[in-house]
């Protein structure tokens, strides 16, 4: 049986001396974050997104989000000091990251850049995020995350509206 290869996230985990486990599921290409917690198993509230943005003064910024929700610009822009955020193309996330859309995540980037945990995961005991590569899931703490990459907990997420 051939030993399973550790991602970039992976190791900078193994080097943070935090705990976690990996979980994955059959997938040639990118699907929807909806559907991986789906073919896991997992909670949608507990599988979490990586989106990337750029802010106005040319920062790159990570959000982490649970997957049915959305970013909301405005909260996401105050919660990094910034004027405004946009969300980056998808041609440009592998050039910015070193993943490819679908495998993003917010740790063993290129660069580490400034993560915001939306707030709904501060009391959880382990969340999921993506492990770095298309078809892989890290489940682990989001305190012990935060912690290790110097994020911040902020509510980034469009309200919900019921009618």
């Amino acid at each position: 049986m051939a030993k399973e290869l550790k991602t970039n996230a992976m190791r900078f985990l193994d080097r943070c001396r935090i705990s976690y486990s990996v979980r994955t599921y059959e997938c040639g290409e990118f699907v929807d974050g909806i559907t991986v917690a789906e073919k896991l198993g997992q909670p949608p509230e507990l599988t979490f997104k990586t989106l990337i943005a750029k802010g106005k003064t040319g920062n790159y910024y990570c959000f982490l989000l649970p997957v049915a929700l959305e970013l909301d610009m405005k909260k996401a822009a105050r919660s990094v000091g910034e004027k405004s955020v946009e969300l980056l193309h998808v041609k440009d996330i592998t050039s910015v990251t070193g993943y490819v859309r679908g495998g993003c995540t917010p740790i063993g980037m290129k660069k580490q850049f400034m993560t915001v945990v939306h707030n709904s995961a501060a009391e959880l005991d382990s969340f999921y995020i993506s492990g770095g590569r298309i078809g892989t899931q890290i489940e682990l703490s989001p305190v012990k995350l935060v912690e290790a990459i110097h994020g911040k907990f902020e509510d980034v997420v469009l309200e919900m509206n019921t009618l």
